[in-house]
């Protein structure tokens, strides 16, 4: 390994067909880590935790797993996760690593929600590039759609097989694939609660709780969302014009609210997927917010910037109350 990968995150793509593809890569990146001391976290299916079990033998006790559904079902929560295991592990040491094992969710989920997971796996490569986590994140070829399979060459800048390697030439850095895979978001529609916003935070704040009352939402999931609209237009007062536009309406799943800034602009795709530290930062209240949002959608252009956040809905919230919820 060079200097230069010893200072930075790596991102590998592992394209498998069969359970021993599988473990001829996780078995010696799981092993020679162990033998060096270093952290190991699997995540990764069921089937996939039982082979690598099995064949770790008594040294499958040193590793912490989870079943890769159950480490967030949202982007920022997984993010977050790796960050945190990162924070609680970083190892003391320039060149030791941490390594985690993370095979994306891709089965059942809707077109918009496969985007903004490959915009997560791209993202992994800004976010986290200040760490020495090793990531590899598997791609099962028996299930996973060919496109879905060929677009992790585009979000990783290495493909592994085995104990080889071999760069990506499909490669494109964060930015430009979050470019060239956005799609310009749906026009609020005409019936579309609206509050001209010029720095009066309780107004607004008391605004988004009248109409999440209209909508249903009761006790923390409207506080919820009046801190996130709150942290939303904060920002923007900083970064932007100090005047925005909120519109709120209720869609199937969801409650959404834009906050459109005409003359603001946001530079960093990204924003709020990072971890607040010791310091506080500016985006600490954004990464807030995508903790809370089952999506946060960020545009900036020429008619300026907007934030699009999508909280589940009233009947989304009574299901999960009831334990009937299903997995998004």
């Amino acid at each position: 390994m060079t200097d230069q990968e010893q200072a930075r995150f790596i991102h590998q793509t592992c394209i498998y067909g069969s359970d021993e593809q599988f473990l001829g890569m996780a078995l010696p990146f799981v092993s020679d880590g162990l033998a060096r001391g270093e952290p190991v976290l699997l995540a990764t299916t069921p089937a996939n935790l039982g082979l690598l079990g099995d064949a770790l033998g008594s040294r499958a006790t040193e590793v912490d797993y989870a079943e890769t559904a159950y480490l967030g079902r949202r982007t920022a929560q997984r993010v977050a996760a790796f960050a945190s295991y990162w924070a609680r592990h970083r190892p003391p040491t320039p060149e030791a690593r941490v390594r985690i094992l993370a095979e994306p969710v891709w089965a059942g989920r809707s077109s918009k929600q496969v985007a903004e997971w490959q915009q997560m796996e791209s993202g992994l490569n800004t976010v986290l590039a200040d760490t020495r986590i090793w990531m590899i994140c598997p791609y099962d070829a028996r299930t996973v759609a060919p496109d879905i399979i060929a677009t992790s060459r585009r979000t990783h800048p290495v493909a592994v097989t085995g104990r080889e390697t071999e760069a990506c030439r499909e490669f494109l850095d964060p930015a430009s694939f979050v470019e060239a895979s956005t799609e310009a978001l749906p026009e609020a529609p005409a019936t579309a609660a609206v509050y001209e916003f010029g720095g009066d935070l309780g107004g607004l704040r008391q605004f988004t709780r009248t109409r999440a009352d209209g909508y249903g939402l009761t006790g923390e999931r409207a506080d919820l969302l009046v801190i996130a609209v709150g942290e939303v237009a904060e920002y923007l007062m900083q970064h932007g014009s100090g005047r925005a536009t909120l519109r709120m309406w209720e869609e199937f799943e969801a409650v959404v609210c834009d906050v459109h800034d005409p003359a603001g602009r946001i530079d960093d795709p990204f924003l709020g997927y990072r971890l607040p530290g010791e310091a506080a930062k500016d985006t600490d209240g954004l990464w807030f917010v995508r903790q809370i949002c089952d999506r946060v959608e960020l545009r900036s252009g020429d008619a300026g910037c907007a934030v699009r956040l999508f909280a589940p809905s009233a009947r989304a919230e009574e299901l999960a109350l009831s334990g009937e919820a299903f997995t998004r």
